[in-house]
């Protein structure tokens, strides 16, 4: 994946790792369009930056990406990089009964959305030069974190639906999987500070230095998510499932 001269959709642009990955890409000269349903936000992070644009989307339905692709690509025709970063993180106790909303809600955002959003412009992707599709997913598709356990899943099944396209569309479009560890941004309540939690600059720093490498890895792990990501293939799977969950319990 080339890292300038793009035109680039990165839906959840308008906080956390969305907003500050559309703020360097753009500094190295890309055009970046970021999407989101809050318009405020989308606003406050394009505010300065001629070249990063912002729209209004609703990823929960199929109807509102189809519609939203259109306006896309109308107004962006040379878009040539996705980048489906949109997510969303609820706690949960899977152990009795309980209302689904949260669940279901995680599943229409974290799955069904970059499969929609990814199925609306993979067409157009295919005919571009230099094409590219990142999917965001996480440490935790790897060990979960057992009070989220629908955001593990869906994020596990992103790992797995990344693997599947790449080799769909090898040859036309980049397929690139970033799997961050627990970066301090406003994704759960109290995270932006969160004792032990990667700073997001940090984190920034470091993928963007992967995304630079030729050529660029399939997978973009920042240094502190391989304690995660190699746990079941170095045979500490059930030592890092504990350490995990014992630690976000201690800082939580």
């Amino acid at each position: 994946m080339k890292i300038s001269g793009n035109t680039i959709l990165i839906t959840g642009g308008g906080s956390g790792i969305g907003e500050a990955l559309a703020h360097r890409l753009h500094d190295l000269g890309n055009t970046v369009i970021i999407a989101g349903r809050r318009r405020e936000a989308l606003d406050a992070s394009a505010a300065g930056r001629d070249n990063i644009h912002a729209m209004t989307l609703d990823a929960s339905s199929a109807e509102g990406i189809a519609d939203f692709a259109k306006r896309l690509l109308s107004a962006y025709p040379a878009l040539n990089v996705l980048i489906n970063n949109a997510g969303i993180m609820r706690f949960e106790n899977p152990g009795a009964a309980r209302d689904l909303t949260d669940a279901e809600e995680t599943v229409t955002t974290n799955l069904l959305g970059p499969i929609r959003m990814t199925d609306a412009l993979v067409d157009h992707l295919s005919s571009q030069p230099d094409a590219a599709i990142i999917n965001v997913t996480s440490g935790l598709a790897f060990v979960p974190l057992v009070t989220t356990p629908t955001y593990n899943a869906t994020k596990a099944a992103i790992h797995s639906y990344t693997v599947s396209l790449r080799e769909v569309l090898k040859g036309r479009v980049d397929v690139i999987e970033l799997a961050p560890p627990a970066v301090q941004t406003g994704l759960t309540p109290g995270q932006e500070t969160r004792e032990g939690y990667m700073p997001l600059a940090a984190f920034i720093d470091e993928v963007m230095a992967l995304l630079g490498q030729t050529p660029t890895p399939k997978e973009i792990l920042v240094k502190q998510v391989g304690f995660l990501r190699f746990a079941e293939a170095e045979g500490r799977f059930d030592d890092t499932l504990e350490k995990l969950n014992a630690f976000v319990a201690s800082v939580s």
